[in-house]
């Protein structure tokens, strides 16, 4: 079969339809990935010569009577027509989107020519774009079986959210911290705002700094690449060990060597870090649509798999001090990672390759 994925415009909507693609190539199909012209979606791909890839253009959905209507109107029709080049050279038996407007275009033109069309919908409710592309999909895929009651009138299966494969490979600690180039023996804190970091907490950990100096403890920090040097420079002036990227392309890395992580609570991340059974201290993103980011963190905090702290709470002393209390409480650590590992889904990229091959095959 030829199957089309929509994905890319955050690591959110990409990583979990590159799983998917993974395990579509290992079964005998062939794929083409639709990804938005961002940089992060390239840095993410630019390796992959396995699939077919195609850039889209892609823009979110202005207000109404916007004066960004026009503008928006364009791009869309231009990623429109940019589809139906793609599908008209692929032939794909069916389309799946993974979220976002990147998916509205692919989505359309799918159900222009007739072709089976699915969604996923990876957060606890869907975003604006799902909303409108499930108008115009045969099937919605959930990450999360809370999501299930925003669509009523479409054929619903709760699959969990795809983890790469990659990602997929535990380490041992001590053997993660040193590929980090840090201490194997030395606790560890990693701080993860998402494919493009957050400001948000990367401002909340450089006030908590001050209380790690001279303390045994080291940071894996991801910033992002506007705050990258200055968080650099933060660590530098406390004195606390760190190894500090814009971007790591090896996040297995990352889980396996933290005893604590600080994150955001996209669905990708939490799907990953429920994989790996991580501590984790949830910051939701608080101007995420929907306010998904906090429902997402409540069913982990609910199931006693993670601590939440909103963000209009989350400062310097009130993250410092969670963090320590952590570190401090291994019984507090092993309960919290095992109801994280309770919350990981066994397998599904595999889950969702067989509903598309079952749409696909009765396209045929």
């Amino acid at each position: 079969m030829n199957v089309a994925i929509a994905c890319g415009g955050t690591g959110g909507h990409l990583f979990p339809g590159l799983a998917v693609a993974e395990v579509l190539r290992d079964r005998g199909h062939d794929v083409l990935l639709l990804i938005s012209e961002k940089q992060i979606d390239s840095l993410a791909v630019r390796d992959r010569t396995d699939f077919k890839i195609e850039r889209i253009p892609a823009v979110g959905l202005p207000r109404f009577l916007s004066p960004e209507i026009v503008p928006f109107t364009s791009k869309f029709l231009n990623g429109l027509f940019a589809c139906r080049r793609a599908f008209r050279s692929f032939s794909p038996q069916a389309v799946l989107g993974m979220g976002g407007f990147t998916s509205t275009a692919p989505i359309l033109a799918a159900r222009w020519s007739k072709i089976p069309t699915m969604i996923h919908e990876s957060n606890a409710i869907p975003g604006k774009a799902n909303r409108i592309n499930a108008r115009f999909s045969d099937q919605v895929l959930l990450g999360f079986s809370e999501c299930a009651s925003y669509f009523p009138e479409k054929p619903v299966v709760v699959t969990g959210t795809p983890i790469r494969r990659s990602v997929k490979t535990q380490l041992k600690k001590s053997e993660a911290r040193q590929l980090l180039k840090l201490n194997p023996d030395l606790q560890t804190v990693a701080i993860v705002g998402g494919s493009q970091g957050a400001h948000g907490i990367n401002e909340t950990i450089a006030a908590a700094l001050p209380h790690f100096a001279m303390k045994p403890v080291q940071f894996v920090h991801l910033t992002g690449r506007e705050d990258h040097q200055y968080i650099y420079d933060r660590y530098k002036k406390e004195g606390v060990p760190a190894f500090i990227a814009a971007f790591h392309h090896r996040m297995e890395e990352i889980y396996s060597a933290a005893d604590v992580i600080v994150a955001r609570s996209g669905a990708a991340s939490l799907s990953e870090m429920s994989y790996f059974g991580c501590v984790a201290i949830l910051i939701p993103y608080p101007f995420a649509a929907e306010d998904h980011q906090t429902l997402n963190a409540k069913i982990f905090q609910q199931a006693s798999a993670a601590d939440v702290i909103a963000s209009e709470s989350a400062n310097g002393d009130s993250v410092a001090n969670l963090i320590e209390q952590l570190l401090a409480n291994p019984e507090r650590r092993e309960l919290l990672s095992n109801n994280m590992r309770r919350l990981a889904t066994k397998d599904a990229a595999t889950e969702i390759c067989k509903i598309v091959e079952t749409a696909g095959n009765g396209s045929k």
